[in-house]
């Protein structure tokens, strides 16, 4: 198979330069910030290291949306919530999607599929979540954060209960690259187990400007995760969701993820000390609306939202 990456940032690199390089396929890069795009042309690839170690030039191909010409069989999509709907309409004008294509997205946050599903059939849609840390630090330059090896992510199809067999050989090349794909029925489940982690792990480090692994010193954080996961559980719950992990699975992970990366920087933290808008709307801020939706008020993730919005606001003081 042949892709094309949708929004060359930290993720969007870190699966398009792993399945270019361990998968040996053939990988098209379409993005819009003009600093990147330019600097990657000008150091004939992108500047690719793990773990702050063993920084290389990776050649990659990148284009503009307009100025592309190829034809993937999978767009893998990695945009900010914020940009998606942008983003498509963009890409859907400049003639980049066919019928045949599949469309590929493990974004952050919630309320990306429906704005996927206008320009592509329910089932072609493939769902997705990634436990996998990366840091952009400037144009076409990216750190692969982990061990080799470590990369976990899972992946459902959006309108059935299996990948169909034209879709199969994607999830043998996710494997070859070493991305460690795990395929599930329940695309919902799968993301909202996502989002509920994100919850805790992604707005806390933001809000206190932390790595993981300063987070997990502090000893309370099990029973703020509780506090958190209870609440998004409890809304899933009525409304039908029901996660692929449980509660108890979600705090453990929170303990044994922060330690593992213990010196990453959650990507909501990365948007807030740029001064860019978080994706906290779409991860708290979605947990409460599903809560608000089925009569049960989400107050620990109402509260949340609004200070993360309250910090955004107070950078200019700082």
């Amino acid at each position: 198979m042949k892709y094309g990456i949708i929004g060359a940032g930290a993720m969007g690199y870190r699966y398009g330069v792993m399945l270019q390089e361990n998968a040996g396929v053939e990988v098209d890069f379409i993005d819009t910030w003009e600093p990147n795009v330019e600097k990657v042309r000008e150091l004939g690839g992108v500047s690719v290291a793990r773990d702050h170690e063993n920084r290389r030039v990776v050649p990659i191909n990148i284009y503009y949306p307009e100025e592309y010409q190829g034809h993937p069989d999978v767009w893998i999509v990695f945009k900010k919530q914020m940009q998606l709907e942008e983003e498509l309409a963009r890409d859907a004008k400049a003639g980049l999607f066919h019928d045949d294509q599949y469309v590929f997205s493990a974004m952050n946050g919630m309320g990306h599929f429906e704005k996927i599903a206008q320009y592509f059939a329910p089932e072609k849609i493939i769902c997705g979540t990634a436990m996998i840390a990366t840091r952009l630090d400037g144009p076409a330059d990216v750190d692969f954060m982990g061990k080799k090896g470590a990369e976990v992510m899972h992946l459902a199809m959006y309108a059935s209960k299996s990948i169909p067999e034209d879709a199969e050989e994607f999830v043998t090349d996710l494997k070859r690259a070493y991305l460690g794909p795990i395929v599930v029925e329940d695309y919902l489940g799968m993301c909202m187990s996502k989002v509920v982690f994100n919850a805790v792990v992604n707005t806390l480090c933001t809000m206190f400007e932390v790595q993981m692994g300063q987070f997990i010193e502090y000893e309370g954080v099990p029973q703020m995760a509780r506090q958190l996961f209870d609440e998004a559980y409890d809304a899933c719950e009525r409304a039908g969701i029901y996660l692929i992990e449980t509660r108890q699975e979600e705090i453990d992970s929170v303990t044994t993820t922060s330690h593992a990366l213990k010196y990453h920087y959650p990507s909501m933290y990365q948007d807030f000390s740029k001064g860019r808008p978080t994706e906290v709307d779409y991860i708290n801020g979605y947990i409460a609306k599903i809560g608000r939706e089925h009569d049960y008020v989400c107050r620990t993730h109402e509260f949340v939202t609004q200070q993360v919005h309250l910090a955004e606001l107070m950078r200019k003081y700082h």
